[in-house]
């Protein structure tokens, strides 16, 4: 039997167009909502809730990837990052799209004073204008022009958005910060799952011990 470590590259094309459609499932759902007029009183709302709910959900799930690749040996999971990556921006895209048209109707200066006086946007804004370069350079041809190694320090601010993005859902949410706590949890334990094997990579010795 052919271990689950390694999978042919037919088997890969098939998961990523599994994890394709499945990231497409919340947009069919706000979709279906909105024909059957079942997004409630509020739906610029729903709307914005809802994306910008699946931007974090689909966040937190790529910045799994890594950690659930060291500990199963499974790198093909690598693999699927990318689609991850670019529905995390899409999601983040519709939510800001749906403030800035159908919330503000493009009135530029009430969005410039919710930046400066409503912490939460004050946060988010920034997250999502990070997300921007990080969706531009995902595609091959962009490691090559950047080099792997400023291609890898570039999308580390993945991290600092996940973080933008956690505290951003916080300061949004006034009464039930169950969900919110949920996300914070779980990026404190990536993160930390993170910084473990950061610090073992430092504690490693440059040259290899004799056995």
């Amino acid at each position: 039997m052919r271990s689950f470590k390694t999978l042919d590259n037919k088997t890969i094309a098939w998961i990523k167009i599994g994890v394709f459609l499945l990231a497409l499932i919340p947009l069919f759902n706000l979709g279906i909502a909105a024909y059957l007029d079942r997004l409630g009183a509020n739906p610029i709302e729903k709307i914005t809730r809802s994306t910008g709910y699946w931007t974090l959900t689909l966040l937190l799930i790529l910045l799994t990837i890594t950690p659930l690749r060291k500990f199963s040996g499974w790198n093909w999971l690598m693999r699927s990052r990318r689609i991850l990556g670019l529905f995390v921006f899409f999601y983040a895209s519709l939510h800001f799209l749906t403030y800035l048209v159908l919330d503000q109707f493009f009135d530029w200066t009430s969005i410039l004073n919710d930046i400066v006086k409503r912490p939460y946007i004050t946060v988010g804004f920034p997250a999502f204008i990070l997300l921007i370069p990080l969706a531009i350079t995902s595609n091959n041809r962009m490691i090559k022009l950047l080099g792997g190694k400023r291609w890898l320090l570039l999308h580390r601010l993945t991290y600092i958005i996940a973080i933008g993005g956690v505290v951003h859902y916080w300061w949004l949410v006034k009464k039930d910060i169950t969900n919110p706590l949920i996300f914070a949890l779980l990026l404190s334990l990536l993160l930390g799952i993170r910084l473990i094997y950061c610090l073992r990579g430092l504690n490693r010795p440059l040259i290899p011990r004799k056995r």
